[in-house]
């Protein structure tokens, strides 16, 4: 039987014994860095100690992140991640007037090895990576365009490089050219799988907050 904890606090979507669903802020860390022990991860595991890392989001993205609780849980959700049926979308503002409504972007992805951590459009070494997007809307005031985005691979700052493949940066995004803004506008709004222990699939949502 389930037992569900408290969400009290400001990062807490969901909790229950098998697993927790947090909100990342924009600029922490997801696990520890090098010199900064400051992270979601740290503090997921204040309140849920036996809370086990299983996906990443890059520090200048906010948004959702689960977290397996105990090791076979973990191994379970990392299964999900590997197999790709993890429902994931995400939001971002970019910049200029996205005119078609939808579209794919298929370009495979390599790390830009000079100048890590960067990444790159890599025909011949890249590995596939597919991202799905819609347009939410336009504003003409700010000539930036709200997407929605839905990868279908994983790579490494793969919204960031397929955005600005495509002409369209997001709107904060430093390492990839983007217009000047306080912080990257990309948040991870949707998260979908199935539960390790019931197998129902579950989803959760959180706005973007920009």
């Amino acid at each position: 039987m389930l037992a569900y904890g408290p969400v009290s606090n400001d990062w807490a979507i969901y909790a229950d014994d098998v697993l927790v669903v947090a909100k990342k802020p924009a600029g922490l860390l997801s696990v520890p860095g090098r010199t900064e022990p400051d992270c979601l991860f740290a503090r997921v595991q204040l309140e849920y100690a036996n809370a086990l890392v299983v996906h990443r989001l890059d520090q200048a993205t906010s948004g959702l992140m689960v977290f397996a609780r105990g090791k076979a849980n973990e191994r379970h959700l990392s299964k999900q991640f590997q197999a790709r049926t993890v429902r994931k979308r995400y939001e971002a503002l970019v910049a200029g007037h996205v005119r078609e409504a939808q579209g794919v972007i298929a370009q495979p992805l390599a790390a830009d090895w000079p100048n890590r951590p960067l990444q790159k459009v890599d025909l011949e070494n890249g590995k596939p990576s597919r991202t799905l997007w819609q347009v939410i809307g336009y504003d003409a005031a700010t000539d930036s365009t709200r997407l929605a985005l839905t990868p279908e691979t994983g790579r490494t700052h793969q919204l960031r490089v397929h955005l600005q493949a495509m002409g369209h940066s997001i709107v904060g995004d430093r390492l990839y050219a983007g217009r000047e803004a306080p912080r990257l506008m990309l948040h991870a709004c949707a998260l979908g799988m199935a539960h390790p222990e019931t197998g129902e699939v579950m989803h959760w949502e959180s706005a973007a907050p920009f």
